[in-house]
């Protein structure tokens, strides 16, 4: 079993990703006084979570001013691979608790992160995982899959002809 963390109000908040587009992997990492924790997830899961936060932030009082040191703090290294994702808001603190558990075999116990965040730090971590999704590659305007540099073999036009 990886090692679980429990990260109470901390410091920063982020994701992030390393490698060109089309090879991106995608990272989730809290920091809280000198601890690091980062942990591998997929577009998808950063996706869906960014999509999550902002309709909850929607509810909640406005944050005020949000964090912007939003960068990945290096090494990126890994702790493990999240499996899922979990957010609750917790009305007395005034806190958005955010937990991953590990991606593991049937059978196996996961480890888990348990992170504790202000509104801020959740409104500043859901703008910039939107912009962290967006930033990949272009989608071709007649299939809408992403286009490599290089182009890519259209769907909409039985392969016959490669788009740009």
């Amino acid at each position: 079993m990886s090692t679980s963390f429990e990260m109470p109000e901390v410091d920063a908040l982020t994701t992030g990703t390393v490698g060109p587009p089309g090879a991106r992997v995608f990272y989730l990492q809290a920091r809280r006084h000198d601890q690091v924790v980062t942990l591998r997830l997929e577009k998808t899961q950063v996706a869906a979570l960014v999509a999550y936060l902002a309709t909850m932030l929607e509810d909640l009082p406005t944050a005020r001013e949000l964090p912007t040191d939003l960068e990945l703090a290096e090494p990126v290294v890994a702790e493990w691979v999240v499996g899922s994702l979990g957010v609750s808001y917790d009305e007395d603190a005034d806190r958005v608790v955010v937990v991953a558990e590990e991606m593991v075999e049937e059978g196996d116990e996961a480890a888990r992160v348990r992170i504790t965040a202000t509104r801020e730090q959740i409104a500043a971590l859901a703008r910039r995982g939107a912009e962290v999704v967006e930033a990949g590659r272009p989608l071709c305007l007649l299939c809408h899959q992403p286009l490599d540099p290089e182009g890519h073999m259209c769907i909409r036009l039985n392969g016959h002809r490669q788009t740009r």
